[in-house]
């Protein structure tokens, strides 16, 4: 097993210390490499020291202008820091250069959403959906940025695929509550905020919208 693979390994196994000294021993002996940076840096990102994990992605671009896992990398830095921006900007560049995976396309649309461009994202969550099909955050996500761009009906199926997957999603069971009061079936909807509610009791929006559906049903 090379340096690279067993410092993975090591990562896998939060052995962070043993991780840093295998990608270290890659990058000594293969000094313009740039796999080896874009690994340190992604431990260093790990353990949140955002500032030398910056100077690790960008030696890895200065030996590699396109290198979309290192795009990738500084994307995650930015996000870390809430410069949703330049995340944005660094998840495309990877997008552009040939990154085709789910986590990509899920960054890039939460970027967007801590933007407030659900518009914008949401073609992104969508892609991360359709190439993870069984990821339950992936999932939720999406149907988060459908409700957020009031397409209501699409939100509605959504939170119901992801109760599929898990049916013990209590944020999905809140978001399920609303469609449902959006539908104006507030028993339904009644029902989802308590199921939120057994699930987590310290569910403040859910409690906060039993009590709205409490109250209108006693109006009735």
């Amino acid at each position: 097993m090379d340096y690279i693979q067993q410092g993975l390994q090591y990562m896998k196994d939060q052995k962070i210390e043993e991780a840093a000294q295998q990608f270290n021993q890659h990058i000594e002996e293969n000094p313009v490499d740039p796999i080896g940076y874009v690994n340190f840096g992604n431990l260093l990102v790990h353990i949140r020291e955002y500032d030398r994990a910056k100077r690790f992605f960008n030696k890895a671009l200065e030996l590699e202008e396109e290198l979309p896992t290192a795009h990738y990398g500084l994307g995650n830095v930015y996000f870390e820091e809430e410069n949703y921006s330049e995340a944005t900007q660094q998840y495309q560049n990877a997008i552009k250069q040939g990154l085709n995976e789910a986590d990509v396309y899920l960054m890039l649309g939460m970027s967007l959403m801590n933007q407030e461009q659900p518009k914008l994202a949401l073609p992104y969550l969508q892609r991360a959906s359709e190439l993870e099909k069984e990821d339950v955050d992936i999932q939720f996500q999406y149907g988060l940025s459908l409700a957020y761009a009031n397409l209501i009906e699409e939100a509605f199926n959504q939170f119901k695929h992801v109760l599929k997957l898990d049916e013990n999603h209590s944020d999905a069971h809140y978001n399920l509550g609303v469609a449902y009061l959006y539908k104006e079936l507030p028993n339904e909807a009644l029902e989802h905020f308590n199921q939120a509610l057994e699930l987590q009791p310290d569910h403040v929006l859910a409690g906060h919208g039993k009590k709205q559906v409490e109250e209108m049903i006693n109006k009735h």
